[in-house]
């Protein structure tokens, strides 16, 4: 049981992590308010699999690499707040667009849970805070020798972490009253959702000379 102590250790880190708000919070919620349940479960998936490459990439040392590489660490920053600014944009964008949100036109909605689980992860993988995040973490409870039944465990609870949060947040505000909230301020919901997608995207950018 002892040798499992960093286990509990990290579990709590990342717990306290993940539902810190940020662009993956954002991103589930309006997907799962603004769409369906069926879509915010499966954008919680891609959160999951996403923390769980950065858990896997951290025990293979992605830390390390970026000590050694820092320009990769800087190229990192500087895509993802890109991409973070152009969902922003398409997210103000879209503001004024009225959505169908019936039982038959959410089914008929074009962005299928597939593409919402896509969408996701390039969200989660394209912040290197994440990164930053699971390396830390790793480097301050991890044992410098890391038994194989530890290093399986790690990445299956971060990938339960990530995606039970994430899901917890899709099931609330799929429901009704939440969807009934949204859709009634979607235009100045959508629009602080986007002002805050663009405004961590610009941080990121900014902060590039960090690396």
């Amino acid at each position: 049981m002892a040798g499992f102590l960093p286990l509990f250790a990290i579990a709590g880190a990342l717990t306290l992590g993940a539902m810190s708000p940020g662009p993956s919070f954002v991103m589930v919620a309006r997907t799962a308010v603004a769409r369906s349940r069926a879509n915010g479960l499966a954008a919680a998936l891609g959160m999951g699999v996403g923390g769980l490459i950065y858990a896997v990439a951290s025990l293979l040392g992605l830390q390390a690499l970026f000590a050694a590489v820092p320009v990769l660490y800087l190229l990192i920053k500087v895509a993802g707040g890109i991409y973070l600014i152009y969902i922003g944009v398409r997210i103000w964008r879209n503001s004024k667009q009225p959505l169908l949100v019936s039982a038959d036109d959410r089914r008929s909605a074009p962005e299928t849970p597939r593409r919402s689980f896509a969408l996701a992860l390039i969200t989660q993988l394209s912040n290197p805070k994440a990164a930053v995040v699971y390396g830390s973490i790793f480097a301050a409870f991890l044992p410098r020798y890391v038994p194989l039944a530890l290093g399986i465990s790690i990445p299956v609870v971060c990938f339960v972490i990530e995606t039970g949060w994430y899901s917890t947040v899709a099931t609330l505000l799929s429901s009704a009253g939440p969807r009934a909230a949204y859709l009634g301020f979607k235009s100045q919901f959508d629009r602080l959702a986007g002002s805050v997608m663009m405004l961590l995207g610009i941080k990121l950018i900014a902060s590039a000379h960090e690396a």
